[in-house]
């Protein structure tokens, strides 16, 4: 090994020599320096010649549909989030844990109390960040495609985008969230005390079993049983957490077909529970 005043550092290496410009991160890159050829483009510009808007424009329109139809539910669906008959017992997954206390107003829905920590384990997700920074802030709208923004990127270091790290917190609360929600699944497979199965059962379970993976195959979690250690056989558990990082790795490489598969399910659950309860759709009994 060569001494260490012969010794070449990478510009990454040096960082630590020259203090990066007061509000940045010491590990970012000044806003100018080393830019790409979509820097210097106007919004929307590209040489570009396959069909990169598709992809965000897709993306925009699930997320709107699907968060309208949530907000819609949490708002106004108060009516019919709890479909009691024949046996059955369904409860809507954005009502559910149900929190109504005698202080709660009747006009504010009791989803309000607990979608809160689904609400911000989704939007902090770093899958969703890129979703909605490309498709509604344009930034970066996609790779090598002239942005919206001037300045260089630099971290979430600012109100209100340094609320994104909040996102292994809102974890913890949604693994509680989601114990509750599998209490749900057998209360939808019990009909009059027995095991049952009807069309709101699988609809339940379909949304939970998804939720389950959406949110075990988070990058957070991923992080937290052992993607953060440098050496299994060095640790506490080691070989029980490299087998648990090893799972939550081959769930993390699909985790965004979890991301709009739950969000779908969890919807459509909620849908389906609604008509039943309006009286629109009648329950079939499977087994």
């Amino acid at each position: 090994m060569p001494p260490q005043r012969d010794r070449k550092w990478s510009s990454a290496a040096g960082v630590a020599e020259s203090r990066a410009p007061r509000g940045l991160p010491s590990t970012g890159t000044a806003p100018g320096d080393h830019r790409g050829t979509a820097f210097s483009q106007r919004l929307g510009e590209t040489e570009r010649k396959d069909a990169w808007w598709v992809t965000p424009a897709l993306q925009a329109l699930g997320l709107m549909v699907l968060i309208g139809y949530a907000n819609y539910a949490a708002f106004f669906g108060a009516a019919h989030y709890h479909y009691v008959a024949n046996g059955r017992d369904y409860l809507s997954p954005f009502f559910s844990p149900y929190l109504h206390p005698a202080w709660l107003p009747a006009w504010l829905s009791p989803a309000l109390l607990i979608l809160g920590i689904p609400l911000g384990f989704r939007a902090t997700c770093y899958y969703y960040r890129k979703a909605y920074y490309r498709s509604f802030f344009l930034d970066p709208i996609a790779c090598a495609v002239g942005e919206a923004r001037t300045k260089g990127y630099c971290g979430e270091v600012k109100f209100p985008f340094i609320v994104q790290n909040a996102h292994r917190y809102f974890l913890y609360a949604a693994i509680v969230i989601l114990a509750i929600l599998w209490v749900d699944v057998v209360h939808a497979f019990r009909f009059d005390g027995h095991f049952g199965v009807g069309g709101g059962s699988l609809a339940i379970l379909l949304s939970t079993g998804t939720l389950t993976l959406y949110t075990f195959s988070c990058h957070s979690l991923r992080h937290l049983v052992g993607g953060r250690l440098d050496c299994f056989s060095c640790a506490a558990a080691g070989g029980p957490r490299h087998q648990a990082w090893s799972w939550v790795s081959v769930l993390n490489e699909h985790h965004m077909g979890w991301a709009w598969i739950s969000l779908f399910a969890v919807c459509f659950a909620d849908f389906y529970v609604r008509l039943c309860s309006m009286g629109v759709l009648s329950d079939p009994r499977l087994f």
